[in-house]
Order: structure tokens, then sequence, then C-alpha cells
């Protein structure tokens, strides 16, 4: 394999894997923190509940993306 290509496959094992962990724990802290609310909002006012759920979405998209490029600049950064 060439070496540009084998640096691109290694970034995005690595990319790929942090950004595994880091959906994992939102999951768990969103669970963990918001779960009671979430359902309790789900079951007597639907339309908001559907309304949040896509914030928490869009917003979980934006955040893990920028840690996760934060963090491959970083891991980036030591090995170049």
């Amino acid at each position: 394999m060439k070496q540009p290509a084998a640096k691109s496959l290694r970034a995005f094992a690595i990319e790929l894997a942090v950004y595994a962990v880091l959906v994992v724990a939102y999951f768990f802290l969103v669970l963990h923190l918001l779960g009671q609310w979430l359902y309790q909002l789900e079951v007597q006012h639907r339309y908001i509940y559907a309304a949040l759920a896509i914030l928490l979405i869009l917003g979980q998209a934006v955040l893990l993306e920028s840690v996760t490029t934060f963090l491959i600049r970083l891991i980036r950064g030591r090995s170049e």
C-alpha cells in the first residue's frame, strides 16, 4: 500500500474508533441525565418531544464532529 493511502486509512480508522466511543458515551450520558424527562415529555407533549429529539440529534452531530476533528488534529500534529 502506498504511503499516502496508508496514512489516510490509518487516520480514518482512528477517527472511526474515536467517534464510536464518543457516540456511545453521549448516548449513555443523555439516557442517564435526560431519560426520564424525555420519556415524560414524549408521553405528555409529543410534538415538543419530536422537535427536541431532532435538536438533540443535530447537537450531537455538531458537538461530536468538532470533538473528533480536534482529536484528529491533535493526533496528526504529534505524528507528523
